[in-house]
């Protein structure tokens, strides 16, 4: 463990390990980074020291909500275990099964994979989950907001009823406390914090802001370029289309920056993660699914462009910095309608976060923007389009031609006004050509004049309008009636 960086184990990890090694269920709750995947991956490797695993029979299972989290656990597991022969298996969404097949063909004694994936290799025959001693279950509350609930409610019927569970998480709301009271037999409960409370060591303020993504773009550029400490820093967004607009408009600007969502395949999200936790961009542009429980050891900011919706997210997005002792910044951008959702979190914290420069009641007056007077369509105010709007706000408008005659040069026109001047007195002889009608009981109606020879083409459209009345009369059998339609019907 000293190499790994560890020489006094954590409060969590203090709790935790002891009735763990005694085979004991466990109930761990604690703030995100203070060392919950070291209070389950060390006990786990010292109860795992003895036997091996059989082929497709895995001993252990690691459940975690997201892909990411559950690569990071099996970095973990390579880093604490460097001197354990174990084999672990990563299944998650992504990647081959062919190559995932194989491993589990190999046995694995630690099974680490997202509940989904799980399923599908036990659906195609090729885990069988009577061998698993121990279960994981990594950031409860994150499985219950992704609607996991029910899937590990089915792993938990494939795996035997006397296993041990681990539970973990870093919010304890009643929904997880009634999951937990289901899944684990008389645990050791472990809490070394405040329920839902954010670390001492983030610096946390609110930055008032007007509810336009332009206007919030421009005060969040100006925020970013204002920390003279900043290392590097996590945006959050709440919607996958907001990370990818904040994303472009950050680029424009010149900022180093990527983005991360949960759209991005399984090559992309790695490369980007990869490419943040080296230092070659300064800036991740992300959703929810950077929030929870991945280990950037030192990010210095955080930035959450929009304020979560759910209070406990608030926790998680800031818990990705101040980590391991260290210092860290959070800031969120505030707006009047989100007011409702900032009251929640500092209800669930329990602490009222100081205001940066002035709350709402000192914003001043709204940008004016290149689209003012305009109606907007889409965007969060319920228009249809507005983003689109809202995005090029950000730059110089471009010109719009109405018409392609708007781009050419003067000397085009004029070469063709010979061959629109020759063209004219064609078009003005044409004459519409009325149609013969028979004689009889319409005779006496005085034939329909025809169209203007400009309106050449209406007879061609009026074709298609069924509903209308202006075109000719249509003509009738007259006094001709066929035979047929003389014949009377049956009463």
């Amino acid at each position: 463990m000293t190499d790994a960086g560890y020489s006094i184990p954590t409060p969590i990890q203090a709790g935790a390990i002891p009735p763990a090694l005694q085979r004991r269920d466990i109930l761990g709750i604690a703030q995100t980074g203070t060392g919950k995947t070291a209070s389950f991956v060390l006990p786990m490797l010292t109860l795992l020291e003895k036997g091996r695993a059989r082929a497709r029979m895995p001993r252990t299972l690691i459940l975690e909500p997201t892909r990411e989290l559950a690569a990071q656990v099996a970095e973990n597991f390579e880093k604490y275990g460097k001197n354990h022969k174990l084999n672990i298996a990563l299944l998650i969404g992504g990647v081959s099964f062919d190559e995932q097949d194989r491993k589990l063909e190999r046995g694995a004694d630690v099974l680490i994979c997202t509940p989904g994936r799980l399923l599908d290799h036990c659906e195609r025959g090729k885990l069988l989950m009577t061998g698993v001693e121990i279960l994981v279950i990594d950031e409860a509350d994150r499985m219950l907001d992704m609607g996991f609930i029910p899937d590990i409610e089915r792993i938990a019927k494939l795996i035997p009823f006397t296993r041990q569970t681990l539970f973990f998480s870093a919010t304890m709301p009643p929904e997880i406390q009634k999951l937990a009271d289901r899944f684990l037999q008389n645990p050791e409960r472990v809490e070394v914090s405040v329920r839902s409370s954010t670390a001492t060591t983030v610096t946390q303020r609110l930055v008032a802001t007007h509810s336009k993504d332009y206007e919030k773009r421009a005060i969040l550029r100006d925020l970013i370029q204002k920390q003279e400490d900043l290392k590097n820093a996590i945006i959050f967004c709440n919607r996958k289309l907001d990370v990818a607009d904040l994303f472009r408009s950050l680029s424009r600007h010149g900022f180093s920056v990527g983005a991360l969502h949960g759209d991005m395949d399984q090559s992309s999200r790695t490369k980007m993660l990869a490419s943040f936790k080296d230092g070659q961009i300064q800036l991740l542009v992300a959703s929810d699914v950077a929030a929870r429980g991945l280990d950037i050891p030192d990010v210095s900011h955080v930035f959450n462009f929009d304020v979560p919706i759910h209070a406990e997210d608030y926790v998680h997005r800031i818990g990705r910095t101040g980590r391991a002792g260290r210092s860290g910044a959070a800031f969120t951008l505030v707006s009047k309608r989100d007011t409702k959702f900032a009251d929640a979190i500092e209800k669930l914290i329990d602490k009222k976060i100081e205001w940066l420069n002035g709350d709402l009641s000192a914003l001043p007056a709204p940008m004016e923007s290149h689209d003012s007077g305009k109606t907007e369509r889409g965007g969060r105010d319920g228009k249809r389009g507005g983003r689109r709007n809202d995005r090029d706000r950000d730059h110089a408008p471009r010109p719009v031609h109405s018409h392609k005659s708007d781009i050419k040069s003067d000397d085009t026109v004029t070469e063709l006004e010979p061959v629109i001047a020759k063209a004219e007195p064609v078009r003005s002889e044409r004459k519409a050509e009325t149609k013969p009608q028979n004689a009889g009981r319409h005779s006496n109606r005085p034939a329909p004049q025809p169209y203007p020879a400009n309106d050449d083409n209406r007879d061609r459209r009026n074709r298609y309008r069924r509903d209308q009345d202006d075109g000719p009369t249509p003509v009738g059998f007259g006094d001709d009636i066929p035979a047929f339609m003389l014949i009377a019907g049956k009463a």
